[in-house]
């Protein structure tokens, strides 16, 4: 990362509450869900769904899909990442899986074997919709022949 030293590679980690931690050496068999933000340094072995931030550590691996809002990843994933905003590869990820996300870093150096689908934010989504019903609500007027101006 150009610019950032060893040190401040986890620097967003300390303004995220994290609750629940899979501390080094800890190896977690089944599939894991949790409403708040959670941080891997050992190994799960199984699909991780969660409600904010997973923040996979480069001494940690998941073996099993990941679903969360906003994804950090330093260590090994063997599965698919589903992201519904940013999703960040650091230089010591590595990734064999598809992913989707909506924002989507990767650092030089970081492994990534899979197809990427980048998807439109919630915002976008929303305006998109309201301008494609707006749109076909035009064309139909101009078709019926309804003028907005009189």
């Amino acid at each position: 990362m150009l610019g950032k030293g060893k040190n401040e590679t986890y620097a967003d980690d300390a303004r995220t509450k994290v609750g629940t931690v899979i501390g080094g050496g800890t190896v977690f068999d089944g599939d894991l869900s949790s409403p708040e933000a959670v941080r891997v340094d050992g190994i799960i072995n199984g699909n991780c769904t969660c409600d904010k931030k997973l923040i996979l550590s480069a001494d940690g691996q998941i073996k099993g899909n990941i679903s969360a809002q906003s994804v950090i990843i330093s260590g090994r994933v063997d599965g698919d990442i589903v992201v519904s905003g940013k999703l960040e590869l650091l230089s010591t990820a590595k990734i064999a899986g598809n992913i989707t996300a909506s924002s989507l870093v990767i650092d030089e150096g970081a492994y990534f074997d899979g197809r990427c689908t980048m998807t439109a934010s919630m915002g976008v989504q929303l305006a998109d919709a309201a301008s494609d019903t707006n749109n076909k609500k035009d064309k139909k007027d101009k078709k019926d022949g309804v003028d907005e101006q009189n």
